[in-house]
């Protein structure tokens, strides 16, 4: 094992002790001998087989056969989790038919970034993971299954899903997805077209026509940002059927993995001999393995909250620290869009997860010793689905790359480290993905432009203001100001001055998640502006210094014109009414800052473990 990852999965484990032995003896405590449904009075039980057919209705009141939860964000908006309509339906007959029950426990929102990019709806992205959570525990609290299927994507529905999964960790607990779309509109002439109606060359019908070709029909989109991301990482986790990440909707191989995976939910139950919950799968080790298959896959910058969160809901703790030291750890082998012009299909193509656990086992940066939805250790994982003869069926995956490209081999990786930087310094802690970006590192040292939102910066960009040398500050988007939107509008600008020879990059305690490119930005700076972070505290010509490879993020005014200037304020009445947000306020108020996965779940934990309750 690499010596720098067990030193972080130690310290994980060390500085967690006392939070993860508090959350084993509660998952102890709500496991049951029997289906868990036996606990239920006659009443109880009754009203939860009331609407079922008379053969489901028999099993579940004879105590006989596992009862398995389906929970899904299916909506036919979102193209992603459109497929997940018939879902319930299939799974219910697969699990019928090796002698168990199936209950579509309840659904869950699912928004999508794509629509509500730029918009006053992106102020309910970031926190609708955790109503997701809360929205996934309502439905498994009736207490009536013995385990549960995910049927979750993108952004923030995956990591809301596991969340309350791990609320019920006493559950087994697998992971459905449904795969992406076909390669569309070319990564490359889609940035292109987007840049060129930033500049004003083309009209929005063309704009549109491009968008339509990238984003084309069912399946989640191509490019690598959060909602590919979530399906990597959760297959490294462990929690997928091995290969079944990134399998196209409608295709045989989809339907056959779909099915498989609700048998394979019946085996690890706890009415057989291989019970296998989801805390018990969700261990130090398995964290880690997730953040080295993000570190080596340029994934989404998101997960510096989204696991932080998840790791806390099975009571571990980590930090930005541990990303940046497994980030020097883990090399970057894959090139997709954004951090290259193939898609998730191509990385597929290549060789896909199989040939991804093959290099990073081989090269001893995965923790082999883990429990896994198939059983212990991750060889499974080296394999890939097949149909050969009418069936499903493993084979051993390809032990080289198809195209060097897009997957390296990880002897001669794309960059030595996992692109991930973690910035420190006056203005706060902050985190940068380098790896998309055209030179390894960044360095910049230049005048602040300060603005309140991303809207002004629009203006700023239209009237000429920011040809020159420059870090664009974007403040007042942060978790408590406004749910943390991301600021994707601001990358084509900021494409468009660097083309034009200006050196210039972004400071901001808002997102740019996983779709962050070639612009260098600094994002999720914490303490946040509206919180008294030293962002509130820049003015337009300040020198502000970024380096990622001393690790620094610099405001260059002294302590002593600091102190005796005022924090900017601003008056948010506005952006916190409308689109549903004024619904928001209780949780917008209690989310955590960004480095403790700003969350609004474990404000009792937190009380637990620091003793004042």
């Amino acid at each position: 094992m690499n010596t720098i990852i067990q030193e972080v999965t130690d310290r994980i484990i060390a500085r967690s002790k006392v939070s993860r032995a508090a959350y084993l003896a509660k998952i102890e405590r709500a496991r049951s001998q029997g289906p868990l449904r036996g606990s239920l009075s006659c009443g109880n039980l009754a009203h939860g087989f009331a609407a079922c057919g008379k053969e489901d209705k028999a099993a579940l009141r004879n105590m006989v056969k596992a009862n398995i939860a389906i929970v899904s964000s299916y909506n036919d908006m979102l193209s992603a989790h459109q497929p997940y309509e018939d879902y319930p339906q299939k799974l219910k007959k697969a699990i019928l038919e090796v002698g168990s029950v199936a209950q579509f426990a309840g659904g869950v929102p699912a928004m999508c970034d794509g629509v509500t990019q730029g918009n006053p709806g992106m102020e309910l992205s970031l926190m609708s993971r955790d109503n997701i959570a809360m929205g996934a525990a309502i439905g498994l609290s009736h207490n009536m299954f013995d385990g549960a299927l995910m049927l979750g994507i993108c952004d923030k529905i995956v990591p809301g899903l596991l969340l309350a999964g791990l609320s019920f960790g006493h559950l087994p607990t697998i992971f459905v997805p449904a795969g992406p779309m076909p390669s569309g509109l070319p990564n490359k002439e889609k940035a292109r077209i987007r840049q060129e109606f930033a500049q004003g060359k083309v009209g929005r019908e063309k704009l549109l026509d491009a968008e339509s070709q990238s984003y084309h029909s069912a399946g989640t989109c191509t490019f690598y940002g959060t909602a590919n991301s979530n399906q990597l990482v959760v297959e490294v986790m462990g929690l997928h059927l091995p290969g079944s990440s990134f399998v196209n909707p409608g295709t045989e191989l989809r339907e056959a993995l779909t099915t498989a995976a609700a048998k394979q939910i019946t085996r690890i139950t706890d009415l057989g001999d291989n019970y296998m919950p989801i805390g018990h799968i969700v261990d130090a080790k398995a964290m880690v393995n997730g953040l080295i298959g993000l570190l080596a896959t340029g994934g989404s910058t998101n997960h510096t909250m989204h696991l932080v969160a998840v790791a806390r809901a099975a009571g571990f703790i980590i930090n930005w620290d541990d990303f940046a030291d497994l980030s020097r750890a883990t090399p970057l082998i894959t090139r997709i869009y954004p951090n290259g012009s193939a898609d998730i299909n191509h990385f597929t193509a290549a060789g896909g997860m199989s040939l991804l656990f093959k290099q990073l086992l081989d090269k001893g940066l995965l923790h082999n010793d883990v429990n896994t939805i198939c059983g212990f250790g991750l060889e499974r994982y080296t394999q890939e689905p097949r149909i050969i003869d009418g069936e499903l069926t493993w084979v051993e995956g390809v032990a080289e790359s198809f195209d060097k490209e897009v997957v390296a081999d990880i002897n001669k990786p794309f960059q030595p480290n996992g692109g991930l930087s973690v910035l420190s310094g006056n203005l706060g802690r902050a985190v940068m993905k380098i790896s998309a970006l055209s030179e390894p590192y960044c360095k910049i040292k230049a005048p602040a432009v300060v603005f309140e939102d991303q809207y002004s910066f629009d203006a700023a960009f239209q009237a000429g203001d920011l040809s020159k040398d420059c870090i664009v500050v974007v403040r007042f988007q942060g978790p408590a100001a406004l749910g943390m939107p991301e600021l994707h509008r601001l990358t084509p600008p900021l494409g468009i001055l660097q083309d034009e020879g200006f050196k210039v990059a972004l400071v901001t305690d808002g997102r740019m998640s996983g779709a962050s490119g070639r612009v260098p930005a600094a994002i999720h700076l914490t303490p946040e502006a509206f919180k008294g972070g030293l962002i509130g505290k820049i003015n337009t010509g300040d020198i502000v210094e970024i380096n990622s490879i001393t690790g620094e993020l610099t405001l260059h005014v002294s302590a002593t014109d600091l102190a005796v200037r005022t924090q900017a304020t601003i008056d948010l009445t506005l952006s916190h009414q409308g689109m549903g947000r004024e619904l928001f306020a209780g949780m917008r108020s209690t989310l955590t800052g960004a480095e403790e996965g700003a969350c609004s779940l474990f404000v009792e934990l937190d009380r637990l473990d620091s003793g004042s309750l």
